[in-house]
């Protein structure tokens, strides 16, 4: 679901922008989900850095059909699902009518296919683990080896990836 941002998400933005604005970002577009929590980020976190952000409903998170806006204690499961990251991306994946890891690796695909230049994307988790995947020429079955984590920057340049962290 589509909730504001809380306190912390407005904190992790105010982070964001103090990695990015270190950044020399000339010629950088920004991109952003049309989700209104994604666009509240690229608001506080691109401020000053960026005079506009473009919307691309491809960089939207995966959708997960009949589960949408329920807690996972509240799924209806075929089987016992451990508390590990990796269950917890499989979950995703089998959503009774959501996208699933194909469909969404697909979208991300047309979405990186349409790229002319360096770009800085403001998305959600498992949107950005398929971008990755994409990215680092990984397989569709890889995405758990990748990290995850609110209000990060990834930056992927040439193959190789590197997570800007204050003091880098």
């Amino acid at each position: 679901m589509d909730s504001p941002l809380t306190e912390l998400g407005r904190a992790q933005a105010r982070t964001q922008r103090k990695l990015l604005q270190d950044c020399d970002l000339e010629g950088y577009r920004a991109l952003c989900s049309p989700q209104g929590r994604a666009f509240q980020t690229a608001a506080i976190a691109l401020e000053g850095l960026f005079t506009h952000i473009e919307t691309d409903a491809r960089l939207a998170e995966i959708g997960v059909g009949a589960w949408e806006g329920l807690q996972r204690t509240e799924l209806t499961l075929d089987r016992v699902v451990d508390e590990s990251e990796e269950s917890a991306l499989d979950l995703y994946d089998r959503a009774p009518g959501g996208e699933g890891f194909v469909a969404l690796r697909a979208r991300c695909a047309s979405f990186m296919n349409s790229l002319s230049g360096p770009t800085v994307l403001v998305t959600h988790g498992i949107t950005s683990r398929m971008l990755r995947v994409i990215a680092l020429n990984m397989d569709i079955r890889e995405i758990g080896a990748l990290p995850g984590g609110q209000g990060v920057i990834y930056h992927l340049n040439r193959g190789t990836m590197q997570r800007l962290s204050m003091g880098a």
